[in-house]
């Protein structure tokens, strides 16, 4: 594992948290802002996991192991609920090799 890859997505991680929280906690225009920030910075997070997923030396064999390594847990446990399914269907198309395209 890469430690400096990991601790760019645990800096991405309290961003997307960060603004969750301040998100959950606005209405109207501001809370819309906050949702763009919110956006931004949980796709931010997922690429740099996707980095250090691709950086590995040794990538776990399957979705289930991949889905339980102990950094991938050390997230599930910090989101939000809401949150949680997005984390894992992102973490199936890193596992996956999907390609997204952004549209930005």
């Amino acid at each position: 594992m890469i430690q400096s890859d990991w601790k760019l997505v645990n800096v991405k991680l309290q961003k997307t948290l960060e603004d969750w929280e301040k998100m959950q906690r606005t209405t109207g225009d501001e809370g819309a802002e906050w949702a763009e920030r919110f956006e931004r910075h949980f796709y931010e997070m997922i690429e740099a996991v996707k980095d250090w997923y691709e950086h590995l030396n040794d990538q776990p064999d399957s979705y289930e192991q991949f889905e339980s390594m102990s950094e991938i847990e050390e997230i599930q446990n910090q989101l939000p609920g809401p949150l949680l399914i997005n984390f894992l269907t992102e973490l199936e198309d890193i596992y996956d090799g999907i390609k997204k395209k952004s549209y930005d």
